[in-house]
């Protein structure tokens, strides 16, 4: 069983910056996909990054690219994205999630993640 815990919400200005980190509980986090998902109220849960175990390619979301970075840190077992350029449309419950052996074409599909962190709430007003 794979325990994931996000931090870094919070709450920021519009064009503000923010950093989550997802920290997993095995150490062999460096063979897992894994995703940053986000959920804003009414709304289905979203991809908006993430990293394909098979090649660690990270990849966005149309809306995130040039703003949001995603990058591990092994030795941590953690995983990062950094959000720059922040919009009030950014405003959701953020979520890491992993599994293990997902390819690409399941990199965006939230129901193909068995792990989930408790997600964290980013709040960007304008």
């Amino acid at each position: 069983q794979v325990q994931l815990v996000e931090s870094g919400g919070g709450s920021v200005q519009a064009g503000g910056s923010m950093r989550l980190s997802c920290a997993a509980s095995v150490r062999t986090f460096s063979t897992y996909t894994v995703g940053w998902f986000h959920q804003a109220p009414g709304k289905e849960r979203q991809f908006v990054a993430g990293f394909v175990w098979s090649d660690n390619s990270p990849y966005y979301t149309d809306s995130v690219k040039g703003r949001f970075t995603i990058s591990r840190d092994n030795a941590k077992n953690t995983v990062y994205l950094q959000m720059n350029s922040l919009k009030p449309e950014d405003t959701a419950v953020y979520y890491c999630a992993a599994g293990v052996g997902l390819d690409r074409g399941r990199l965006g599909y939230h129901r193909e993640y068995p792990y989930w962190g408790q997600g964290t709430q980013v709040t960007v007003s304008s």
